[in-house]
């Protein structure tokens, strides 16, 4: 037997090992972690078997990859229920666990988040004329997902102040 020899590795444990690679700058949903593993050359057979398996050892769990993920999102970059969904759908979460998580973030809080933001580019520009300090603030809400609905309502309030 030649020393550099290749031994056949077990596609098992080179799944198992590419999904705790995977997992280890940050969790992730169970279809952004099975996309992953198809790429790197896994059959789709056993990586369904190594999620399973991280999910019985608690190593995947798309309800708490979702929890963390709104909380994160809504603190870090202040989006809005509506954009923070749309990413989960776009991680492969499913609408019950998306519409659970989405359920519990704060309606107060949110507004109350959207009013910071607002304030704080209404300040930057409110020497401007109206209509663009308007089109300013309209637009940084939009991006970060706020319903029009609401960049109204934060509108009268910062002009009435």
């Amino acid at each position: 037997m030649k020393k550099n020899q290749d031994v056949a590795a077990d596609p098992y444990s080179d799944a198992m090992t590419i999904a705790l690679y995977a997992l280890a700058p940050r969790a992730k949903s169970r279809a952004e972690l099975h996309a992953h593993l198809l790429k790197r050359g896994c059959e789709s057979e056993i990586a369904a078997s190594v999620l399973d398996s991280l999910e019985l050892q608690g190593l995947l769990n798309d309800l708490e990859f979702a929890k963390i993920w709104t909380e994160s999102r809504q603190r870090q970059k202040k989006l809005s229920k509506r954009t923070i969904a749309q990413e989960l759908r776009t991680k492969g979460v499913s609408q019950d666990i998306i519409d659970e998580v989405i359920d519990e973030v704060d309606e107060d809080l949110e507004y109350q988040m959207a009013f910071e933001l607002a304030e704080r580019k209404f300040r930057s520009c409110s020497h401007l004329d109206s209509e663009v300090v308007y089109r300013r603030v309209h637009s940084v809400l939009a991006r970060k997902g706020f319903s029009h609905s609401i960049t109204q309502q934060i509108m009268r309030e910062l002009l009435a102040s």
